[in-house]
């Protein structure tokens, strides 16, 4: 399936180059992070991540249980958003911030 054409305006517009592949973004709007979701043939533009949060990144070897917990508190309060899959931002801050 090929992309509309109302799609790759809005993302050459904003400066995406694919759909699913979430970009850093450098913009006012206070979010880190942008990407156009695709599921089922509908697409959608999400902004997500808050801009200079201190977040607990991809779990490393020897992590502390500190950013163990941080982790942990954020996946179980945006547990039923992140289950929603790629169409939610909550997917996408899970995905790439934590």
């Amino acid at each position: 399936m090929s992309i509309p054409e109302r799609v790759k305006n809005k993302m050459k517009a904003v400066g995406l180059k694919s759909v699913n592949k979430p970009q850093r973004l450098n913009d006012s709007s206070g979010k880190s992070h942008h990407v156009m979701a695709s599921e089922g043939g509908k697409y959608k533009y999400i902004k997500f991540g808050e801009k200079g949060a201190s977040t607990a990144g991809k779990p490393k070897a020897g992590e502390s249980d500190k950013m163990k917990k941080k982790r942990a508190s954020f996946k179980a309060r945006h547990a039923k958003n992140i289950a929603k899959g790629k169409m939610s931002a909550a997917y996408w801050a899970n995905k790439v911030k934590w």
